[in-house]
């Protein structure tokens, strides 16, 4: 496979990116990493390809101006520039996640696991934890439901696959602002796979995505910086469910030694999910009932956005957006 792995940064090589830089040497993968305004001038890691703004602006026009600057959506450029050079898988990370030993390892589209349903939403952490800790994304009344296990030996092909991150892992504010402690999930644990019509947020940090669903990818650009993987990965599950296939979740292959933040201001930018994520995935649940099995997925991502659009969640030029990216991916994606 051509296994491209894809990050955004503004800092200068760090840990996490001087391991991806020798799993490029030594393991067939290839990395870019997507500038910003931020990202010092002078950035260079060996064998990892990267784009500054002006290499965006070169190769991209039309998209890298649209595109807002100092903003994490940059990462969507990285994305085709990996799909264009003919990746068939796309991991995704971020430059504060240290890769494992089994980062990026034994990579198949089947994933043997456990299958859960019988709850509309399910913490899937509860599934490698005995700490209370949920996925940032998960409506807070809904941190406590972990459904049913169905079948304990579940084999089902899973183009979206989810890695856990030990350390600090992927958590709302709400979930800093109280705790404290590091975790470090149980990694004996066999994946966990999601029955459709159950949700479970999933984020940009450690996902693996194949080539047929690289549409799914697009994050958008004029929402909330703390939701616009979060509600990418509901408009990627209710595509998935209309496919008849599955998302899943790992172990953990990454410590999040997480870069600074301000917990206040990432709560502010959370406040829209916790009002409204129930409501925006009703929404797409119902858009998702007017597909019919001819529709591409690339149809299907554009009308669940356009789904969301018309109740105002987000804005036109999303949809501008979208399209423009969208031309940029080959018909084969």
């Amino acid at each position: 496979m051509n296994k491209w792995i894809v990050v955004t940064s503004i800092n200068v090589p760090q840990k996490a990116i001087m391991a991806i830089s020798e799993l490029c040497k030594s393991d067939g993968w290839r990395c870019v990493v997507v500038g910003d305004k931020k990202t010092p001038i002078n950035w260079y890691a060996k064998n990892i390809d990267f784009l500054s703004l002006d290499d965006q602006d070169k190769i991209y026009p039309n998209l890298s101006e649209m595109l807002p600057l100092n903003h994490y959506c940059r990462k969507n450029i990285g994305y085709i520039f990996a799909a264009t050079n003919g990746a068939d898988i796309i991991l995704e990370t971020d430059d504060d996640n240290i890769p494992l030993a089994n980062f990026g390892k034994n990579i198949n589209k089947s994933v043997d696991g456990r299958l859960l349903g019988e709850s509309d939403w399910i913490n899937v952490y509860k599934y490698f934890t005995d700490s209370l800790i949920w996925p940032r994304g998960n409506p807070l009344d809904s941190i406590f439901d972990i459904g049913k296990v169905l079948n304990y030996n579940y084999s089902s092909e899973c183009p979206i696959q989810q890695y856990l991150a030990d350390g600090d892992p992927d958590v709302d504010a709400i979930y800093r602002l109280i705790f404290k402690a590091n975790i470090n999930f149980r990694n004996d644990e066999s994946p966990v796979i999601l029955s459709s019509g159950t949700w479970c947020s999933f984020n940009s940090q450690n996902t693996l995505f194949f080539k047929e669903y690289f549409p799914l990818l697009y994050l958008p650009c004029f929402v909330s910086f703390r939701m616009t993987d979060i509600w990418r990965s509901f408009v990627a599950q209710v595509v998935l469910w209309s496919e008849g296939k599955h998302l899943s979740f790992s172990k953990a292959s990454v410590v999040q030694v997480r870069n600074e933040h301000n917990l206040m201001s990432d709560f502010n930018d959370e406040v829209v999910g916790y009002q409204n994520n129930r409501e925006i995935c009703e929404i797409l649940k119902q858009a998702s009932l007017d597909w019919t099995k001819e529709m591409s997925i690339k149809s299907k991502v554009v009308s669940a956005w356009a789904s969301l659009n018309a109740e105002r969640y987000i804005r036109d030029e999303e949809i501008l957006i979208l399209n423009n990216w969208m031309s940029n991916l080959s018909d084969e994606s």
